[in-house]
């Protein structure tokens, strides 16, 4: 069962967090403020932190900058600013998602399943016929040969493979791999999907583009 820490002043969004996630079957854990999520995070493993930007005392960039010190632990940042600059610092500082206030707690799901199978240390190799990723080493090898792939033609090829058969959206896989949404500009994907196929050779032809949606690593080509 994963663990998860939420961290919010607002208690009512605290809580209400707190009863979704532990419906969908997490185990959960509350703090009201930046400075108490690093004293918790000093004492306890957790999975995943749901950090509020804005709070007193410490906020929660300062807080995970802090956290990070210590541990790895991925974050997903709560707010409701709205300016680029307050979202790519976030992620410059570690973050995996940033997610707006208000916000559809369904939706905040979604993003926590992603993030906790992306962070999964259960399943360190992914194989595929003869495509191999083992994430410990970070080698992906075709046909027992090692191949060179850019750090994002890696981290795509590495989100096919752990979504296989599931459509994924040019949105989605923006947001998952890049980190956000690349000023909307799918010409970014399009060139490293083009790298990917040409470096995993023979097996290019599992990646299916779905026109109007995005792409699908295929279970049988």
């Amino acid at each position: 069962m994963s663990k998860i820490l939420v961290v919010d002043d607002e208690e009512k969004i605290r809580e209400m967090i707190a009863k979704y996630a532990r419906h969908e079957g997490y185990e959960v854990m509350t703090a009201n403020d930046g400075s108490m999520a690093v004293e918790m995070c000093e004492k306890e493993n957790f999975d995943l932190l749901i950090m509020d930007v804005m709070m007193p005392k410490l906020d929660g960039f300062k807080a995970y900058q802090r956290i990070r010190e210590f541990s790895d632990i991925p974050c997903i940042f709560l707010t409701a600013l709205n300016e680029e600059y307050d979202r790519i610092y976030g992620f410059d500082i570690g973050g995996e998602d940033y997610v707006s206030k208000p916000f559809s707690l369904k939706e905040l799901m979604m993003r926590i399943k992603v993030i906790l199978k992306r962070h999964d240390k259960s399943e360190d190799v992914y194989v595929f016929e003869g495509l191999k990723i083992d994430t410990k080493s970070r080698i992906v090898t075709v046909d027992g040969k090692r191949i060179d792939l850019s750090l994002k033609e890696y981290e795509l090829l590495l989100y096919l493979m752990q979504n296989k058969g599931i459509a994924l959206s040019r949105e989605s896989i923006l947001e998952q791999v890049w980190g956000y949404d690349y000023f909307k500009d799918d010409r970014t994907l399009d060139t490293h999907m083009k790298l990917l196929r040409k470096a995993i050779g023979p097996y290019a032809k599992y990646i299916t583009t779905i026109r109007g949606v995005g792409y699908r690593f295929e279970k049988e080509a």
